[in-house]
């Protein structure tokens, strides 16, 4: 009796041993295959991030024979009187207000008709996402030439109007250039927040529409009480991620406008840019986009709050 106790009480050791050695393997593969991915975090984002907070307290240029100085906040102090900053930020946050909510309702619009079971649905879901997979740049340069003087738009607007009416040059005025970038844009981001919609309309049970259609309730009352609330998590992604690419303006400014006319299509990020390569002013620029890490990092943290689930 005391010799079959003592052979499972030995064997205890042994077991426990080869446990701690499997998860020490699978702590050490996890480990490996976590490690390309980490290095390529500190690499392009966490030195990054650091090197611009140091750069914005000196007066370092992209190209110089002096070496760089700390200066400690005049870069700042000059950003806050700089009246073309105050413009950029002012146009950037023009198009995120208004981009923000129209694409994402739009988005959301062309997911509702496209979730419907209907024949040819996949075309228009092919259609509507096309321009997604377009080069921005690609896009840029075609809406260029459509916002022509003479371009396809104004050829269009004519012809409905029977030539009583000319369009603007829709790119070079101050008062329609940033309009236009905001349709063009609204066009071709929209296919890729419809797709996101759709996913989180397929994860709403049916049973809950089919119990909202017995009670009899009207079309308006099964959104407003099914698909909704249902979509509370995909609502908050589609609104921070649409915010952020908002704020992060740069592409279309750069090939369209380069941030004119008089700079009314400047945005924070294409004056970072212009300030950092094209004046290699790097510190001023290294400000410059500190300032911006802080303003979207705010507004995603309120929109996030905003956008909590409440208990």
């Amino acid at each position: 009796m005391t010799t079959k106790t003592a052979a499972p009480q030995r064997l205890r050791p042994v077991r426990r041993t080869r446990a701690n050695n499997a998860r020490r393997r699978e702590s050490l593969t996890a480990l490996g295959m976590a490690t390309p991915a980490v290095v390529l975090l500190i690499v392009f984002l966490v030195v990054p991030v650091a090197l611009a907070f140091a750069l914005a307290f000196t007066d370092a240029r992209l190209i110089s024979p002096t070496p760089a100085r700390f200066v400690g906040l005049r870069n700042f102090t000059q950003l806050f009187t700089d009246p073309v900053f105050y413009k950029s930020l002012r146009n950037t946050v023009y198009f995120a207000v208004v981009v923000v909510p129209l694409q994402a309702c739009l988005a959301l619009v062309l997911a509702l008709l496209v979730n419907a079971k209907v024949r040819g649905v996949n075309f228009f879901r092919t259609v509507y996402f096309l321009p997604v997979v377009t080069s921005m740049v690609v896009v840029s340069l075609l809406w260029t030439f459509l916002y022509r003087k003479d371009g396809l738009v104004n050829n269009v607007i004519s012809t409905l109007t029977l030539g009583h009416f000319q369009g603007p040059d829709w790119l070079g005025d101050p008062a329609t250039a940033m309009p236009a970038i905001i349709l063009m844009s609204v066009w071709q981001g929209v296919g890729f927040h419809m797709i996101i919609w759709l996913a989180g309309l397929q994860t709403i049970p049916a049973e809950l529409y089919e119990a909202a259609e017995l009670d009899g309730a009207t079309t308006w009352q099964r959104f407003r009480h099914v698909t909704w609330p249902g979509l509370r998590s995909t609502r908050t992604f589609v609104l921070v991620t649409i915010t952020i690419a908002a704020f992060s303006l740069f592409t279309q400014i750069r090939v369209m406008t380069q941030g004119g006319p008089l700079d009314s299509t400047t945005t924070v990020v294409f004056q970072a840019v212009r300030t950092g390569y094209d004046q290699q002013q790097t510190a001023y620029a290294a400000a410059i986009s500190l300032i911006f890490f802080v303003l979207v990092l705010t507004v995603s943290l309120v929109q996030r709050f905003l956008t909590r689930e409440k208990d």
